[in-house]
């Protein structure tokens, strides 16, 4: 009855897109494959940790010397009235005015290089670790794309079911009120039975409405992942194997857990950062030496023009060209600078308190998450074989009912519930297969070995 289902389903998406090539059904890889090419999610966290890796380069950089070239080229131009001219035999005389003319030019190569800064060092070997944190939650994202992929591909699926359901619901109603018709003219059956169908068949319809909305939705949001519609997606083969845990021990999986979760080990890793940050603030109360070096040089040309009440203007150039170096350590102390260090020591402190609390609040999380995933997985099975059987004695009882129908001992009321009844179980049936793979991929997620292999084995239980 499953590939029933599925062959409706898929013949309601090739008319729901009329004109579209026929194609081979995309199964699980296929879509992760796109989704991680296109996700905006993963796409950001990827960014992240680029951008996060470069606090490494960032951090060497202040121990590693520092030379900057400096280079300035001015002209200066100024006129002033009057001023002292020199004349013959020593004499002086009145100028009328005074010109002042300077083309300047200077370069310096200077070089600073830290000795002794603690608070640098510590923050290059904080650095390692915040690099390894962005690089783990990264691989979080990857595992998070994962699960969104998975959860809303088999969303598709569910939704594509409950329209296929709905559909044959309202096929078969739409027979049984035919035929209830034709009874009640020759006088087999009362009005009621139809009245009853004909009330069953206009709920059938609305249901079958509201199926589509609910396939359009669950498209939409795989859409949001992928970046596209994907029409047609491949389904679980009905001989779907029901794989217990390995181990098939609760605990053994909530100690792995404990040792491998991503985001566990993030939370481990911020806690350490936090720690690194209050060692980075109490090395503001310690001594910092460091060496600076420059060379310089420079060429000054001056012309000073003073015109005379008499004679012509007396002209006075002159060149500097001085150059020269220094060096110096500069040894900073601080004794007082009001308060600052002391809050900042304290802020690190808090900060770390609050690293810590939020490592035990994610380790008890994931300790529950991890017991519920394995007993999600082991429920899931006794489930789907329990749903499988429900099945079939759901078509059984559906047709004893009708056979029933027909000899006069069933009424129109017991065929729609039992057609009802098997809808409900086939689809409920679906979904908990669909349930089971998805719990299974939480259980290595939240035990921290969820790869794309997994991905890989769900993908040759589909059919395509």
């Amino acid at each position: 009855m499953a590939i029933t289902l599925r062959l409706l389903t898929m013949a309601l998406a090739g008319c729901a897109l009329a004109g579209t090539a026929l194609a081979q059904p995309e199964s699980l890889l296929d879509v992760y494959q796109r989704a991680l090419q296109n996700d905006p999610a993963i796409r950001e966290a990827e960014a992240n940790y680029l951008a996060t890796a470069e606090v490494k380069p960032q951090a060497r950089s202040s121990l590693l010397p520092d030379l900057n070239l400096s280079a300035g080229l001015s002209h200066q131009f100024s006129e002033s009235p009057g001023g002292a001219v020199v004349g013959g035999v020593g004499a002086q005389s009145q100028a009328i005015k005074t010109e002042f003319d300077s083309d300047r030019d200077n370069w310096s190569v200077g070089l600073t290089q830290t000795i002794f800064n603690w608070a640098q060092f510590a923050t290059l070997k904080q650095a390692d670790k915040r690099v390894t944190r962005a690089e783990t939650d990264f691989a979080v994202a990857k595992q998070d794309l994962v699960i969104r992929v998975s959860t809303r591909y088999f969303n598709v699926l569910a939704a594509e079911d409950n329209l296929a359901s709905a559909v044959a619901a309202r096929e078969a109603i739409a027979r049984q009120l035919e035929q209830a018709q034709r009874r009640f003219e020759v006088g087999l059956i009362a009005i009621t039975d139809v009245q009853q169908s004909q009330a069953a068949f206009d709920d059938a319809v609305a249901t079958e409405i509201d199926a589509q909305r609910l396939l359009a939705t669950a498209q939409e949001f795989l859409r949001e992942i992928v970046g596209e519609i994907v029409a047609d997606l491949a389904s679980p083969i009905d001989d779907l194997p029901l794989l217990t845990p390995d181990p098939a021990n609760a605990e053994q999986w909530v100690q792995s857990a404990l040792e491998s979760n991503l985001a566990l080990m993030s939370s481990r890793i911020a806690a350490d950062i936090a720690q690194d940050d209050i060692d980075i603030q109490r090395a503001g109360r310690y001594p910092t030496l460091s060496l600076s070096a420059a060379y310089n040089d420079s060429t000054t040309d001056q012309i000073v023009t003073n015109f005379p009440f008499a004679g012509d203007p007396i002209v006075n150039p002159s060149r500097q060209a001085p150059e020269g170096y220094n060096w110096s350590f500069d040894l900073r102390f601080p004794i007082y600078t009001g308060g600052f260090n002391r809050s900042k020591i304290q802020q690190s402190v808090y900060q770390h308190r609050s690293a810590t609390e939020a490592l035990q609040r994610v380790a008890r999380q994931t300790e529950r998450e991890t017991r519920d995933a394995y007993l999600g997985v082991i429920s899931e099975i006794s489930r789907v074989r329990a749903l499988r059987q429900a099945v079939e004695s759901a078509g059984t009882a559906l047709r004893a009912t009708e056979a029933g129908f027909e000899v006069g001992t069933q009424t129109t009321v017991d065929v729609l519930a039992a057609q009802n009844n098997l809808r409900r179980v086939e689809t409920t049936y679906s979904r908990s297969r669909y349930d089971y793979l998805l719990d299974l991929l939480a259980l290595k997620q939240a035990a921290g070995s969820l790869e794309i292999t997994d991905i890989e084995q769900i993908d040759g239980w589909l059919q395509r």
